[in-house]
């Protein structure tokens, strides 16, 4: 005599013991946790794992005190000479600060030097540090690749003052015919106008030297992006008959935009706080100057003023460059907010944040949350079997 099959519980899942499994079988429900079923299982506490959680949370917050830390210690020590008096101060009329009769006005020129040089080190370091990560990622053989990409992150343990040393006798006279055809040919734009340097000791020079400072991190992050690429794009886009190139261009630039601009500006980031380097090669004053090519008339950048002025400075001279300090951990501390926003709005992952946001809004019997829960399953599923494709 044959058994009628018992009905499925609506809520519950039987085992194979007969009893009534405690995990919701949902997980085909709009809205329902990836990966599987919704379970909702913790996992027994152990003391080795509650240890382990108190260590990084306190190293998380220590980041942030850290942080906090610096900016009331500069703020603190830079005060006293901001709110100064500097026109009638007898301690500022000397030395580095003389001959400005505000705060803003001696860090202008500072902060105008620091950005410009920032900017020609990045527009030379930039192309040539994404085209590295793209030859290692995608065109050089494996051994080769793991060979540069070795070298490549050799660059970052280089001290500055040896990276100043070489700029002083390598770069420097290589420049010199170089800068002094673009004097000669292109006088008339104003980066290249006024009297060519006759030693290299050229804003150029300090930029190049910064450029090859900013290589690594650069190339590092933007290697590891375009090896995140999806496979499967990738093969796509050969197999529609693109070129190698083209596939590059479709596929692996598209993916990995906003992940090289966030790594531009943290190559940014370094540039910025680079001193003894620019400091050895330049003869800069405290002025505002679009020559890259004179020597003399070249602007001064706040890292490397305070490495050259703050030895011989009084004290309130002192807590003037610590407030010129300030404004550098301002700008530093910006440009690695707006890295952050790019990589948050435009990232992998936006696509998914968005779909899921989609889904929210979306009742559970419109079949337009199916197509959008397709979409959040396909970038998961992309993410989970593409991060170890290259390995």
């Amino acid at each position: 005599m044959s058994e009628t099959p018992a009905a499925p519980s609506k809520s519950h899942d039987n085992d194979s013991n007969g009893q009534t499994s405690k995990f919701s079988t949902n997980a085909n429900r709009p809205g329902a946790p990836l990966g599987g079923s919704a379970r909702s299982v913790r996992a027994k506490s152990r003391p080795a794992d509650r240890v382990f959680l108190g260590l990084s949370t306190g190293a998380a917050a220590s980041i942030m005190v850290i942080l906090a830390g610096v900016a009331i210690f500069l703020i603190v020590q830079a005060a006293p000479a901001i709110a100064a008096n500097w026109a009638t101060n007898p301690d500022l009329n000397t030395g580095a600060t003389a001959h400005h009769n505000t705060f803003w006005g001696y860090v202008a020129p500072l902060i105008w030097g620091t950005v410009f040089v920032s900017a020609i080190a990045l527009i030379i370091g930039a192309p040539v540090a994404i085209g590295i990560a793209l030859f290692i990622s995608h065109y050089a053989p494996r051994r080769l690749a793991g060979v540069l990409g070795y070298l490549v992150d050799l660059l970052a343990a280089v001290p500055s003052v040896v990276f100043g040393l070489w700029g002083i006798y390598i770069i420097r006279p290589f420049l010199l015919p170089g800068t002094n055809w673009l004097n000669h040919h292109l006088g008339w734009i104003p980066f290249f106008s006024g009297t060519a340097s006759a030693t290299g000791s050229t804003v150029l020079a300090g930029g190049i030297v910064l450029a090859v400072m900013i290589l690594p991190i650069i190339t590092s992050i933007s290697r590891e992006i375009f090896l995140q690429t999806p496979r499967l794009n990738e093969e796509a886009a050969i197999a529609m008959g693109a070129t190698k190139w083209e596939m590059v261009r479709l596929a692996v630039f598209p993916y990995a935009r906003s992940g090289v601009v966030s790594a531009t500006l943290l190559g940014l980031g370094r540039a910025l706080g680079e001193t003894m380097a620019f400091a050895l090669i330049v003869s800069p004053s405290l002025i505002f100057s679009l020559k890259i090519l004179t020597d003399g008339e070249n602007s001064q950048t706040v890292a490397a003023n305070i490495a050259t002025s703050f030895p011989e400075g009084t004290p309130l001279q002192r807590q003037a460059l610590i407030g010129t300090g300030l404004m550098l951990f301002v700008i530093s501390i910006a440009v690695n907010l707006i890295a952050r926003i790019i990589v948050t709005r435009t990232g992998p992952d936006a696509k998914t944040r968005k779909a899921k946001k989609r889904i929210e809004q979306l009742p559970p019997s419109d079949p337009t949350s199916v197509l959008a829960l397709d979409d959040v399953l396909s970038a998961a599923h992309h993410r989970q079997t593409d991060g170890t494709a290259r390995a």
